[in-house]
């Protein structure tokens, strides 16, 4: 009797396991699974349901919104500064007002999306919806090459400060960079039809690019725009960078008197780790989000929450390059801070005398 009441039991856990392993809900509990752990894993996903609605209203409308304030005043500086105050334009100078340019193109579009995520719906119709986001990812491609064009032109920079090689010359900057506006143009074109905002009777659901259209077609994209637009750009960005600090290293070793390497190395370091942290965790939650979408594994609604709440996260780091920018490729170098703050106090001294 004993052993036909143990064999019995054995035999119901055996399968409620079973059963739990097969339909995707399954805990790992040493007593059993009982009403009490349900309610728990059921309080659990509703948490994360919860934080993904919540990052979604607050996190996303009050990052973008920074962004938007601090980006604009850096940006239209550099701008400014540029068009008022440069006289003579050498390829640097191309590179970095076209980043401005393209930062300025993306910030104006945050207003739409700060009104979007705050109030939880799309009010602007089907063709904002789909030029908007084109053009938020227009912005990240277009800014991550050039990016890897200015730690090209740094490189040459060092290893011909007369510019004399003709990949530093004007007409080939302004060649590459009407280049990479038409090869971002490109290679974006494919993503038109996989933003599929659904229209209602009043308004508009404007998803994000991952969670929208076709999964399996938008995750060969997807992957296919992370090597291309990203990785690639990325492992010339690094190569260039690297030999920028082995270069400065072996200057300091050929001459006596020791040289300054503490900030261009520091500059250097900066921007590949600006580079990667920004970039690096919005492609591979991205990816990863599509293919939850796709249902490749097995995976509970608690899972995909969890999934695209860490999805939400990444997506204003990726666009924070928007803001950093200005601070590091142009407020950080003396010559350009000097000369905007200079024109700046004679245009306040043509004010005041003016009013006077």
């Amino acid at each position: 009797m004993i052993c036909k009441s143990v064999c019995t039991n054995y035999g119901q856990q055996h399968s409620t396991v079973s059963e739990a392993v097969s339909s995707g809900w399954y805990r790992i509990s040493v007593k059993g699974s009982g009403p009490s752990d349900t309610m728990a894993w059921n309080a659990t996903c509703e948490n994360w349901q919860a934080v993904e609605a919540a990052l979604e209203k607050y996190y996303l409308s009050i990052f973008y919104g920074f962004e938007f304030i601090v980006g604009i005043l850096g940006n239209t500086a550099v701008v400014f500064g540029y068009l008022i105050c440069l006289k003579n334009w050498n390829s640097s100078n191309i590179y970095l007002f076209n980043l401005s340019i393209c930062d300025l193109a993306f910030l104006c579009t945050l207003p739409m999306l700060m009104r979007h995520y705050a109030q939880g719906k799309w009010t602007y119709g089907v063709v904002l919806c789909i030029s908007n986001r084109y053009v938020l990812h227009a912005n990240l491609y277009t800014s991550i090459l050039f990016l890897t064009f200015i730690s090209i032109d740094r490189y040459m920079l060092m290893k011909y400060p007369f510019r004399e090689h003709f990949l530093q010359k004007k007409k080939f900057a302004v060649l590459i960079s009407s280049a990479i506006w038409g090869l971002v143009t490109l290679e974006l074109l494919p993503i038109l039809p996989l933003i599929n905002p659904v229209t209602a009777s009043k308004s508009t659901n404007c998803t994000d690019y991952a969670s929208s259209g076709d999964p399996r077609n938008v995750l060969i994209y997807s992957m296919c725009l992370t090597f291309l637009g990203f990785l690639i750009p990325l492992f010339v960005m690094c190569f260039f960078y690297f030999k920028i600090g082995v270069f400065l290293k072996h200057r300091s070793q050929q001459l006596s008197t020791a040289l300054p390497l503490e900030k261009p190395l520091t500059l250097v370091i900066m921007a590949v780790v600006i580079f990667s942290v920004l970039f690096t965790p919005y492609h591979i939650m991205r990816n990863v989000r599509i293919a939850s979408r796709w249902g490749i594994w097995k995976q509970t609604p608690c899972t995909k929450a969890t999934i695209n709440s860490l999805y939400i996260v990444t997506r204003p780091l990726a666009f924070l390059n928007s803001v950093i920018n200005p601070v590091f490729y142009f407020f950080m170098g003396d010559h350009f801070r000097e000369m905007l703050m200079n024109k700046l106090r004679y245009l306040f001294k043509f004010l005041t005398s003016f009013r006077r």
